[in-house]
């Protein structure tokens, strides 16, 4: 019997898409998207006869029901069939959802009721995973990468630093750092900056397109400059505390908006064991001023900004400016990209 108890309705909007209902989503606007167009290889008989597209759990059950059959085509490589009592795990536990999101007949119906114990198996665990006693056969790994691995770049070595004149290191080697595009090392720490900046993306922020996810600010409202315990116990900070990241270049710890405004770099800190001494951390996602976190005006018409959008401190705008190129920060000279872990900063109670 399949369970039905509607109590957590998704926080989308619910539309009806090739006369299914579903939250929307990315993926129902681009079935109506096709549906709309009459795309071919969507709706009835998409997959074959019978097996149609209607909605995102018709692809990816599918997909799920190949991990739990596995490679070879004689089936020796299924996982087992989950229990009767482990099915029942699984329906109870999304027995709050609508009918709209789960509906154990119609996963069924999708898998195959001959696959359906295996594939609730791989959903129950979250994959499938490979017992440890056969990652290794003969003291080696048994799942051989199996593709040639560089050690040594011929293009490298023939190529040549359009900074120095000089040829690229063909082969790994140690190069110290910080240091500017040619290669020259920047010493900030002896200025007092004795700090190094990184930064990461916590899970449930990234970078602009989830500041609008208001479910997500309540998990995670803020971010933090997050500094090591043994730090701040030396420069004589506590959790809560608002700090300003400063740098060599950009000693005000602002960011220039470029319209007359500026933004400080303050956060509170937020002290953790976890962390290397000498390194503070802020998670991307949050300290914002646009994407509707400040006011807009469009054709004179002012569109309030949200205050949970700028929440938070962002502060890239402190990690160093290459002293070479001057208008753009640390580089990887190879592969051009900025480097985001080698700027020297410190903090100043704000």
């Amino acid at each position: 019997m399949p369970f039905r108890q509607p109590a957590a309705s998704p926080m989308t909007d619910t539309v009806t898409v090739f006369g299914q209902k579903m939250p929307i989503s990315l993926e129902s606007t681009l079935l109506a998207m096709a549906e709309r167009m009459k795309f071919p290889g969507y709706g009835d008989n998409a997959f074959g006869e019978g097996l149609s597209l209607k909605r995102d759990e018709d692809m990816y059950l599918r997909m799920v029901a190949n991990i739990a059959f596995g490679e070879k085509a004689d089936g020796s490589e299924k996982v087992p069939a989950a229990s009767a009592e482990e099915i029942e795990l699984f329906l109870k536990a999304r027995r709050h959802l609508p009918a709209s999101v789960f509906d154990s007949e119609r996963w069924r119906k999708v898998i195959g009721t001959e696959l359906w114990p295996h594939a609730v198996y791989v959903m129950n665990r979250g994959g499938r995973f490979q017992e440890y006693q056969k990652a290794y056969k003969d003291g080696q790994l048994a799942n051989k990468y199996g593709k040639m691995i560089g050690i040594y770049f011929e293009n490298l070595v023939k190529t040549k630093h359009s900074m120095t004149g000089k040829t690229y290191h063909p082969h790994g080697d140690y190069i110290p750092s910080p240091a500017d595009c040619t290669g020259k090392l920047i010493e900030d720490a002896k200025q007092g900056f004795d700090l190094t900046l990184i930064t990461y993306k916590t899970i449930t922020q990234t970078k602009s397109r989830t500041s609008g996810g208001y479910w997500l600010q309540a998990v995670y409202p803020e971010n933090f400059i997050e500094v090591a315990a043994a730090d701040a116990k030396r420069m004589g900070l506590q959790s809560g505390d608002p700090v300003k990241v400063v740098s060599v270049t950009n000693p005000d710890g602002v960011w220039d908006l470029g319209n007359g405004m500026i933004k400080p770099m303050v956060g509170k800190v937020r002290v953790k064991e976890g962390l290397r001494p000498g390194v503070i951390a802020f998670s991307l996602g949050h300290g914002h001023w646009a994407n509707g976190a400040g006011d807009c005006v469009i054709d004179g018409v002012t569109i309030p900004g949200d205050r949970r959008r700028a929440t938070g401190v962002h502060a890239n705008a402190a990690m160093r400016l290459d002293p070479v190129l001057k208008n753009t920060g640390l580089v990887d000279t190879v592969g051009g990209s900025a480097v985001f872990y080698q700027s020297q900063v410190k903090l100043v109670k704000a």
